[in-house]
């Protein structure tokens, strides 16, 4: 007689999270591996995985010792991995360093005064704030000549539409 072990398929493994068994395979299950790889990537802590799925670190270190989760956060880093997710989520966490090393460069009297613009420049950049993200008119002009000294000229202000204005275009559009 044979004997037969039992593997239970990665889509019906679950894990408990505030208190509910969870599917891996559901959107919340989902959303709970990718959490995992950006622990994997160290760009959430345990802590935060705790404090945000309801779980003692007893409970963490219990889940992270099921293989079912393993492999998935190992696929779903892979994933994030080579579609470059990692890396930019990586660079967004580290770039909000950024102001704060620009403004020690900006407040050092000390420093080269071009390092100083050039902190300046990126500050304001980072900001949105400047010349180059105003709107470059407050206005537009559709000049069409319909020969014989006949012109349409459509001249408006460029602003969001009225309540008014969308219902009206959108019941141009039936």
């Amino acid at each position: 007689m044979r004997a037969t072990t039992s593997v239970t398929k990665p889509d019906d493994e679950t894990v408990v999270l505030r208190g509910i068994s969870i599917p891996l395979a559901s959107d919340v299950g989902g959303a709970f591996i990718t959490d995992c790889s950006r622990n994997r990537e160290r760009l959430f802590s345990d802590q935060q995985i705790c404090e945000k799925y309801g779980l003692t670190m007893n409970a963490w270190a219990e889940i992270a010792r099921k293989q079912a989760v393993r492999l998935a956060v190992n696929a779903e880093h892979e994933r994030r991995t080579f579609n470059g997710d990692a890396a930019r989520e990586a660079a967004a966490k580290f770039f909000t360093k950024a102001p704060e090393v620009l403004d020690t460069i900006l407040q050092d009297a000390k420093a080269n005064p071009r390092h100083r613009i050039e902190a300046a420049k990126e500050l304001r950049a980072t900001a949105g704030t400047g010349a180059e993200n105003a709107p470059s008119a407050d206005r537009f002009v559709i000049t069409i000549n319909l020969g014989e000294d006949h012109k349409l000229e459509i001249n408006k202000r460029i602003a969001p539409l009225t309540p008014e204005e969308a219902k009206e275009a959108r019941d141009a559009g039936d």
